[in-house]
């Protein structure tokens, strides 16, 4: 979709500044119970593809596998790295059955002129966390308080749409804030080294990341400015050829891992030590300090973990039509399937 496509891989590195690059491969055991969508004393495998480095995001998953979830269903899954490309590729072309991928990144699939044929089937996060992060000092507390100031940008329209949005929602002029165009690899190091004044920040790590690090800061989120922003980031998707020729073994997989992220609900340090345990290389504290905040988050004020609201889900992509961010005009109620959620 050449440069309209709505690509955060830049932005996603500094997510993962604190994450090691190893790779982690988890399957499920050799216990079968529960409602099992193979034969009899077999196990469906799943290759599940994760969208970055082993996070908190992903806990839900890493429980699932650790507590036997997954052996419960007649599952064997295996938790692979994105390729090159993305997890988006992955998936669509049906090598990893199922992963992680954004609203936002199944909206480039849609809108392109060969759409890969891959869905939501589940919310990971209830809400979209995300927002502006600066320094306490600069007290840069609304949007229209970036004039004067830097933003580091990844230079995407979408992206550059969003926070220009907030910042003339709010009053602000958005050609009085100086975009510095960088790679971001830390957040909290860049703003303590006056790289840039403002940077886009998920809330559950980079955030706590300056909790950890007793960095005072400054943060606003973007639904605090307009709802039309409260996306859903990230989502569980499976391969939409996959789920029609196997929709009990999606089914399975979204009962284990809806267990997983209950339980990093009730016992966020206890799903915290599980993914430090199978992810060595993380930053323990920060892991706990994100676990902590992600505990209220995973399901916030839905029924239950994972459900996708239509409404919602139609308003943004009906925001990317209205300002023209799409190559070709988007189904705003496509890119999800509810079926398999339980």
């Amino acid at each position: 979709m050449s440069d309209r496509n709505l690509d955060r891989r830049q932005f996603l590195a500094a997510a993962g500044a604190a994450v090691a690059t190893t790779a982690l491969v988890g399957c499920g055991g050799t216990g079968a119970g529960g409602t099992t969508p193979a034969a009899e004393g077999e196990k469906t495998h799943i290759s599940f593809v994760l969208d970055y480095t082993p996070n908190t995001n992903h806990t839900g998953i890493y429980v699932a596998l650790a507590q036997g979830y997954f052996d419960e269903e007649g599952l064997d899954v295996e938790v692979i790295q994105p390729p090159e490309d993305g997890a988006d590729a992955l998936i669509g072309s049906g090598d990893a059955q199922m992963g992680v991928s954004y609203q936002d990144y199944i909206a480039n699939s849609l809108a392109s002129d060969h759409p890969m044929p891959y869905s939501a089937v589940a919310a990971v996060i209830q809400h979209n966390t995300s927002g502006i992060m600066s320094r306490e000092e600069d007290g840069i507390t609304h949007p229209a308080a970036m004039e004067g100031h830097t933003y580091a940008t990844w230079s995407m329209p979408v992206e550059q749409a969003t926070v220009r949005h907030c910042v003339e929602a709010d009053g602000g002029d958005w050609s009085k804030v100086e975009l510095v165009t960088t790679s971001v690899t830390d957040e909290v190091s860049g703003l303590h080294a006056n790289m840039f004044d403002t940077v886009w920040v998920y809330e559950a790590w980079a955030v706590q990341n300056a909790v950890v690090q007793d960095f005072p800061y400054n943060y606003f989120s973007f639904i605090s400015i307009d709802p039309v922003f409260d996306y859903y980031t990230p989502v569980i998707a499976a391969n939409d050829d996959f789920a029609k020729e196997n929709p009990e073994a999606v089914r399975a997989f979204l009962r284990a891992v809806k267990k997983g992220y209950e339980y990093a609900i009730e016992n966020p340090d206890g799903a915290a030590d599980i993914l430090c345990e199978q992810v060595p290389e993380l930053d323990a504290d920060l892991v706990h300090q994100s676990q902590a905040y992600l505990a209220d988050q995973y399901t916030a004020d839905a029924e239950s973990w994972g459900v996708i609201d239509p409404e919602r889900w139609a308003a943004f992509y009906q925001w990317l039509n209205d300002n023209d961010l799409v190559e070709n005009k988007l189904d705003v109620n496509a890119g999800y399937d509810l079926t398999f959620l339980e």
